[in-house]
């Protein structure tokens, strides 16, 4: 963990501790701090802003109730995360295996990007994610968006970090399998359109 990781931890962590005396407005920061990054997180399971917020408002009211208990044993965007993950698992169980809706998700959920980024490139590579099965899905985003080491995507998921690098293996190859393709279909399409 680099130094301004440090920091952030740091200031989360007494976040916390104001949240365990009551303090709303700690609640409220927390909140806010993380939101765009669950809600990215989120995205891995449903594509549903719906069914994302009432994760993520779960996730806070949990964390809430148990900022007491928080032992420091990890990271507190790793001790959220995990809340998150379960409360989404849980979600998609109480809402059935509903399909992936195909709208993109409300400007204010998407994370900052450039402008002149590369559509094409970000919709080429969610079609590849979208053929991961939901955990693979959730380990790619936890290492490479999120940034977590394998020993906290494993605290989150809650299992054996050798199980957190099969998920990671066989979505990278997986990944390397099907991107070529999609690429192949993309730029036929391109030919077929101009």
């Amino acid at each position: 963990m680099n130094e301004a990781d440090n920091q952030a931890d740091a200031a989360d962590r007494m976040l916390l501790q104001r949240m365990a005396e009551g303090d709303r407005v700690a609640l409220a920061t927390l909140y806010h701090s993380y939101h765009g990054r669950l809600c990215r997180f989120l995205s891995r399971l449903t594509r549903r802003a719906d069914i994302m917020e009432e994760v993520i408002n779960d996730c806070f009211w949990i964390a809430w109730q148990k900022a007491a208990d928080f032992r420091g044993d990890s990271r507190v965007s790793t001790w959220i995360m995990g809340i998150a993950y379960r409360c989404g698992l849980k979600a998609l169980r109480q809402h059935g295996d509903e399909p992936v809706e195909e709208s993109p998700l409300p400007e204010e959920r998407l994370p900052a990007t450039d402008p002149e980024e590369d559509r094409e490139l970000r919709d080429w590579l969610s079609k590849g994610l979208d053929r991961l099965s939901t955990d693979q899905r959730v380990v790619i985003e936890l290492v490479y968006g999120e940034g977590h080491s394998l020993d906290d995507v494993a605290a989150i998921m809650r299992c054996p970090v050798g199980t957190v690098k099969a998920r990671l293996f066989h979505a990278r190859v997986k990944l390397r399998n099907v991107l070529p393709v999609l690429a192949e279909g993309a730029s036929t399409y391109k030919e077929r359109v101009s």
